[in-house]
């Protein structure tokens, strides 16, 4: 088979390991060289260091799990061309010797041109999706908090989701804490409801008239502890990403629109002009010019219920 590139490397990732194998063709030979690193920080910039000696131009290694990513952080520093590759694609092609090192197989495959990179974002997106991901999970243990305070509520024959839409919501709260902090009348539970309830004093009357115990309210205070703690997590991570910008501006679910319309557009760019990525910078939105800036926070006073009058200032001699 025709070999494409003469000196390469492949590397068989593990978690506390990484077998590397150089392979240089010189003059119609093949020779190899086999070494073995720890997956520490120092032991990968040794890594780094004999393969830019060994003068590799390219090198490869497995997607493996989360294994890869610290790996490729540090290599991606050196002049060679660094790829992932998916491992399914690597053991499916035709002809691999289950008795042959796997380091030794990625840099043959690559040598001869065999291996197909996978895309990896630039390590702004990588971080980006890493929040995205983070926030998800979150967003899934919160709603099984509340999904418990509704179950607590339920075991205490209270049918709170039966007069409102929300248990979370403003209403909701309001009558939860006061149920931990240890109300249990009925009649004052529903005078905390706000006015654009729908549903009447005796529904509601008849929905919190249940039979609220200690252990009961210790449940509710522990779940809805947790799921506070988690909403406070989820807001931290927003004020990370343009999403918590978007979404003062439009509401959440058209932030989430925007922000994944912003990048398919930027997808289809690269991919049709074959650019690269480039990101504005954290502050983009914040360095337009005053005058937007201060319609759009003029907007935002108003809707408080104040008039605001923009006047430039004087400028001093």
């Amino acid at each position: 088979m025709d070999v494409m590139y003469e000196r390469v490397a492949g590397l068989d990732v593990h978690k506390e390991t990484i077998v590397a194998c150089v392979r240089i063709t010189a003059g119609g030979k093949v020779s190899r060289e086999c070494r073995t690193f720890e997956t520490t920080t120092a032991s990968l910039e040794a890594l780094l260091g004999w393969l830019t000696e060994s003068g590799c131009t390219h090198v490869a290694m497995e997607a493996t799990g989360v294994y890869w990513k610290p790996v490729w952080n540090i290599l991606s520093e050196g002049k060679f061309e660094l790829m992932v590759a998916n491992a399914a694609h690597i053991k499916n092609v035709p002809g691999r010797k289950t008795d042959m090192n796997d380091a030794m197989w990625i840099a043959d495959l690559l040598a001869c041109g065999l291996i197909r990179a996978s895309f990896v974002p630039e390590q702004e997106i990588q971080e980006l999706r890493s929040l995205l991901r983070t926030r998800k999970q979150l967003t899934r243990e919160q709603t099984r908090h509340v999904q418990r305070i509704q179950k607590t509520l339920e075991e205490a024959n209270i049918k709170l989701d039966s007069v409102i839409s929300d248990i979370m919501g403003v209403t909701g709260r309001r009558m939860i804490e006061a149920m931990i902090g240890g109300l249990r009348n009925p009649f004052k539970l529903a005078e905390l409801a706000d006015r654009r309830i729908k549903a009447s004093r005796k529904e509601l009357h008849d929905a919190l008239h249940g039979r609220l115990t200690d252990h009961h309210r210790f449940r509710l205070r522990l779940h809805l502890r947790q799921s506070d703690a988690l909403a406070e997590a989820i807001g931290e991570i927003d004020q990370e990403t343009q999403f918590n910008r978007l979404r003062g501006k439009h509401g959440q679910k058209k932030a989430l629109c925007a922000v994944a319309a912003s990048i398919l557009t930027a997808i289809y760019h690269m991919l049709k002009d074959g650019t690269h990525h480039q990101d504005l910078g954290a502050n983009h939105f914040d360095n337009r010019s005053t005058e937007i800036r201060a319609k759009r926070l003029a907007a935002q006073i108003a809707k408080l219920g104040f008039e605001v009058e923009l006047r430039p200032m004087a400028v001093a001699a």
